[in-house]
């Protein structure tokens, strides 16, 4: 089969590695479709350790949607044909391996294979396209409950990145009244717009002086502030956890999902009579896979406009370079022949 392998910064071999057979209690599956994720364009472009656990010489890729093509004797939940989705951190049954579970080739062996632990059926009312983003989204899905949001609340979320948005729309789905969306892209911020969000380009506007228009005003420990009760850091920025100290109402709470090293002043008096709260989120969980699939197969939001770019797969370094291009693309896919 063919396959892509790491062989560090910029460096990608595609070659043709050896088909996997299911054993007993395995599958063996075809992928479809699959996303690049941040943490790909991170390792391609500045080497091992700078995104997910990817060895050189590794096969990588996490994000996809999959065809079943082989089913060992003893798996009795899983058929031929069943299109899946992939549980990148139980799939190769090593947690670690998470980021490379084989999403950049031909075909995947799941060894132990059982339905809703390593693989999830895919409705049929959810394209394969679309399908191929339902990782990244629970991402966002499992930052949106990590900030208890309630009915009728409203939102602010920094970045407008795939894990930003679906983070956005899983607000919607968990109730949030209104959720603003912001970045310094313009590209990105269009695709959000076209999904029904407010916009904000913080890098021109006056996220303050907008977000007050747009929620209203509440009290916060340095005065009036935005009536916004939850906000979530997809971006990354240095400045964001500053611009939610400075902003924060009270009994408000910030998530931080972006992946960004290092410390940060927090000012612990502020934080003390605004009782607000700094969370962090990681990973995602079974619950927020099956809230992804219902997502998705409302059809409420159509998912599929935030792929902007589709390549094979002999084209992955220029689609990973593409992926990094946040002013000309937003969600970067390999579609499989």
């Amino acid at each position: 089969m063919r396959a892509a392998l790491y062989q560090g910064q910029k460096n990608i071999e595609l070659t043709e590695i050896e088909t996997p057979i299911a054993g007993d209690n395995d599958i063996v599956i075809k992928n479809l479709y699959s996303s690049i994720c941040g943490t790909d364009v991170a390792v391609y472009n500045h080497g091992p350790n700078t995104g997910h656990k990817i060895s050189v010489g590794e096969e990588f890729g996490h994000e996809t949607i999959s065809e079943v093509v082989q089913v060992g004797k003893n798996v009795k939940d899983i058929k031929i044909g069943d299109r899946v989705y992939p549980y990148p951190r139980l799939a190769k049954g090593d947690t670690k391996r998470a980021g490379t579970i084989g999403g950049f080739s031909e075909y995947i062996l799941i060894p132990n294979a059982k339905m809703n632990e390593q693989v999830y059926k895919v409705s049929e009312k959810i394209d394969s396209k679309t399908a191929c983003l339902i990782e990244p989204f629970t991402i966002g899905c499992r930052a949106a409950r990590r900030s208890n949001p309630k009915k009728g609340e409203n939102a602010i979320v920094f970045g407008a990145g795939t894990i930003g948005i679906s983070a956005a729309i899983a607000l919607k789905f968990f109730g949030c009244d209104k959720v603003l969306i912001c970045d310094y892209s313009d590209f990105r911020l269009e695709k959000a717009k076209d999904l029904g969000f407010d916009i904000c380009n913080n890098g021109m506007e006056d996220l303050n002086v907008k977000a007050k228009e747009l929620f209203g005003e509440a009290i916060s420990a340095l005065g009036m502030t935005a009536n916004v009760d939850i906000y979530i850091d997809a971006a990354g920025a240095e400045t964001i956890l500053e611009t939610y100290q400075g902003m924060a109402k009270v009994d408000s709470r910030m998530v931080i999902v972006a992946v960004l090293a290092g410390k940060r002043p927090v000012d612990l008096l502020a934080m003390t009579f605004g009782q607000y709260a700094l969370i962090g989120s990681g990973g995602y969980t079974p619950e927020d896979v099956a809230d992804v699939m219902s997502i998705m197969e409302s059809g409420k939001w159509y998912i599929q406009d935030i792929i902007t770019q589709e390549y094979s797969l002999d084209e992955l370094a220029q689609a990973i370079e593409m992926a990094g291009k946040v002013n000309e693309s937003l969600n970067v896919v390999i579609k499989f022949k």
